[in-house]
């Protein structure tokens, strides 16, 4: 199975030492984030996770630990955008995100990483030729450190518009003025770009449209090959065909990025924040009496046989 760290949350940017509790006991516990008092427990050990996907916009409190998930395979989506403070206030500089992904890259190889530019949005500010501008400026940065960039366009969420009324979604005259100048600046720097959960077919100029993680990604990451894997998409467009389990929890992210869907507003997070403890089994909270805890079905679906690169 595949454990998932950044659907819910940036368990890497906000919660690594937990994290790592985590590993070292061998099991965590996730709540249903539909029915609270359901909780799920799954072992976190290399024979039944086949990998543990990292989805983050700071992977630096992670860089001193990965001798710690040597026993796992690893894929890292790093999320680097331009937008600033303003949007993101939060987040780390680019300039400082940048370094990190060489290291992180460096350490475990490009084959492990990938740049995510997402949400792309319009405003009065950000226009598309700020938007190609900005992402040059990036891929020469990452150039030789990453083979993929996932691109994906803003969904407008209820909570997204009612937190960001200036934003705006893209035409799809606009996606495609956006793609052919992206697909360029990654023909320049060697960085392939493709979109995923999008249902615009943009492959006509240049972008490949595939999933964030696919099986064949995740083996050649992970050095593995992978049978039998159930496939469960997230949303009807989603490409990915890798179905994940996320360890993470709703309204937990600091980011305070005005875009989220994951977090109906700051007070929300602030609150939920305020009952973590690093060394309980739950990202937020603990476990009561009152809870309903079953072990996860987890079934490893590597083969026996490891690929070579």
């Amino acid at each position: 199975m595949i454990i998932n760290t950044g659907a819910r949350t940036d368990i890497p940017a906000f919660f690594s030492d937990w994290l790592f509790n985590r590993l070292q006991a061998g099991f965590v516990c996730v709540r249903n984030p539909y029915y609270p008092e359901q909780v799920t427990r799954y072992r976190l050990k290399p024979d039944v996770v086949d990998g543990i996907l990292f989805c983050t916009k700071n992977p630096r409190p992670l860089l001193p630990h990965l001798q710690e998930l040597e026993d796992f395979g690893v894929y890292f989506f790093v999320t680097i955008t331009p937008y600033g403070s303003d949007v993101e206030p939060q987040v780390p500089p680019v300039n400082q995100v940048i370094a990190d992904f060489q290291k992180l890259s460096v350490a475990l190889g490009r084959e492990k990483v990938c740049w995510r530019y997402d949400p792309i949005y319009l405003s009065q500010f950000w226009t598309i030729d700020r938007h190609l501008a900005a992402f040059a400026d990036m891929a020469k940065g990452l150039s030789g450190y990453t083979e993929e960039c996932v691109i994906s366009f803003i969904d407008l969420y209820e909570k997204t518009k009612r937190n960001f009324p200036e934003v705006r979604a893209l035409s799809v005259g606009e996606q495609i003025e956006l793609a052919k100048g992206l697909a360029k600046v990654g023909d320049t720097y060697h960085i392939a770009i493709k979109t995923c959960a999008e249902t615009q077919d943009l492959r006509a100029y240049g972008i490949r449209q595939a999933g964030c993680i696919t099986k064949s990604i995740l083996e050649k990451a992970c050095g593995i090959t992978l049978k039998n894997m159930p496939y469960k998409p997230s949303r009807p467009s989603c490409g990915c065909c890798v179905s994940s389990h996320d360890i993470g929890a709703y309204n937990t992210c600091s980011h305070g990025c005005l875009y989220c869907y994951a977090n109906e507003n700051q007070k929300l997070v602030a609150k939920n924040i305020k009952q973590h403890n690093p060394l309980s089994p739950l990202l937020i909270g603990e476990i009561t009496g009152a809870d309903i805890v079953r072990d996860a079905r987890q079934e490893s679906y590597r083969d026996a046989q490891l690929m070579l690169f």
